[in-house]
């Protein structure tokens, strides 16, 4: 059986009778103890992942990175951290005090939020109760986690307007655009992904990719989603808001001690929060790769084993966040933002039409005409119509951005390779790229008055 039958026979699983995860046998008690646990993970993943994000750029560099505080330097994040617990708290003269000290309350509390609609395993026993490794679940949770991240970049904003400075002004309106931005191109990515799984709640996502994973049939959403998350939580290549050279450290220039420990920590914890939805959404969740899954009857996909996966997958993520950090380099602001208005947003369009067009004709009485051309299952052929689709959008933006480009250089004034400086009466210095005639001997007094 080759790849692609088993592409052609894998069917959507559409949820009917329960379109959440169950939470019968979970009482308040527990849910508050799942909430610490949630809290504690991505505590220590925080800790663990600057320490990683250090070691692994100091290799790339030919340097060390940490190595002297615990084993490895292990514990140099936590020294970190009560270095900046135990620095000066310095407030500008002329920020808003109030404001200046909820803007990084509010960015952290809701890197914090996003992350409890996302299930990092299936049902588990807890002090004998049987419940999902989820803090919670609704029918609109993809959503919310879309909805408290534009919450989040309140923080941005009200740190740089509430500093009192020019820079952080600057810095949180840089910010605050690019956050915007990216993420109608984020949220456009996961509307394929709901028209797919035929549900917006978590649970249900990771149970309709018990046959085939979305970033396969979705590779499209995939890549864009992948693209934006970076953009989305001011990561290299998109660092733009905190560029030393232009904006000094943006919205947190003003900051210091634990408030700017807070939105170091709400960054991480963004990273990670987007990281996770990814791994929902695309990579199969909290299920085992699909040749483990089979082992001994699904043995390593049930209980807590689905932890395990979780976070495997989701440090998968981690670090391409910190390979793209130590290979690439900044871009240009204007060059961000083109490409996402120019670029992502359209294509994301796009795709999201022609999925909802081939969804609704996989059960129709066009998918069966597409079913009669390709001569195989319904499923395989949508995926190669959608492909093909995709490709042709990309290749037509493609041509159109270089059609673009080539009327932009076309209007530009062509400037001559060698000038006379004298031509014109006075002394004129040449331009980059250009190069000076033998100038002529200057005219004397004698000549000037005849």
């Amino acid at each position: 059986m080759n790849v692609l039958t088993v592409l052609a026979a894998a069917e959507p699983y559409v949820p009917r009778d329960n379109p959440v995860a169950d939470f019968s046998d979970t009482p308040v008690w527990l849910s508050l103890v799942k909430a610490l646990f949630l809290f504690v993970y991505l505590l220590l993943s925080t800790l663990l992942v600057i320490w990683f994000e250090r070691r692994v750029i100091g290799r790339m560099q030919q340097r060390p990175g940490p190595n002297r505080f615990g084993p490895f330097g292990i514990f140099q994040t936590l020294a970190d951290g009560v270095k900046l617990a135990l620095k000066e708290d310095i407030v500008p003269k002329n920020a808003d005090k109030l404001i200046h000290l909820l803007a990084p309350i509010l960015a952290a509390s809701m890197a914090f939020v996003s992350f409890a609609i996302i299930p990092l395993a299936g049902n588990v026993r807890m002090f004998g109760h049987t419940t999902p490794l989820q803090l919670t679940d609704v029918p609109i949770a993809v959503l919310i986690a879309l909805a408290v991240a534009g919450v989040g970049a309140y923080g941005v904003v009200l740190a740089g307007w509430s500093s009192g400075s020019t820079y952080p002004l600057l810095g949180g309106l840089r910010s605050s655009a690019q956050i915007i931005s990216y993420e109608i191109a984020m949220g456009l990515s996961l509307v394929a992904v709901f028209l797919y799984s035929g549900s917006m709640s978590t649970s249900q996502i990771v149970a309709n990719q018990r046959s085939i994973w979305h970033v396969i049939p979705l590779v499209v959403s995939f890549v864009i989603y992948v693209i934006t998350m970076v953009g989305e939580t001011n990561r290299l290549p998109f660092d733009l808001a905190e560029g030393e050279g232009e904006l000094t450290a943006g919205f947190m220039t003003e900051y210091s001690s634990m408030k700017f420990a807070m939105f170091f920590l709400g960054e991480y914890i963004n990273m990670f929060t987007v990281a996770g939805l990814a791994t929902t959404v695309f990579l199969g969740g909290w299920q085992a790769p699909p040749g483990i899954a089979a082992i001994n009857d699904g043995m390593f996909n049930h209980g807590w084993w689905g932890l395990l996966w979780f976070t495997v997958k989701l440090w998968l993520f981690m670090f391409l966040f910190v390979w793209l950090r130590g290979s690439l380099p900044r871009t240009r602001y204007d060059q961000f933002m083109r490409f996402g208005w120019k670029f992502l947003i359209p294509v994301t369009i796009v795709w999201v039409v022609a999925v909802a067009f081939l969804q609704a004709a996989d059960h129709g009485y066009l998918g069966e005409k597409v079913v009669s051309i390709f001569g195989a299952e319904r499923r395989l052929a949508s995926l190669i119509v959608i492909g093909a689709l995709a490709l042709l959008v990309l290749a037509a933006t493609w041509i159109w951005e270089g059609r673009q480009a080539a009327k932009i250089e076309a209007a530009k004034p062509v400037v001559p390779d060698a000038i006379d400086p004298y031509a014109g009466g006075f002394p004129v210095p040449p331009l980059p790229g250009q190069r000076l005639e033998q100038a002529s001997p200057a005219p004397t007094k004698e000549v000037l008055h005849g």
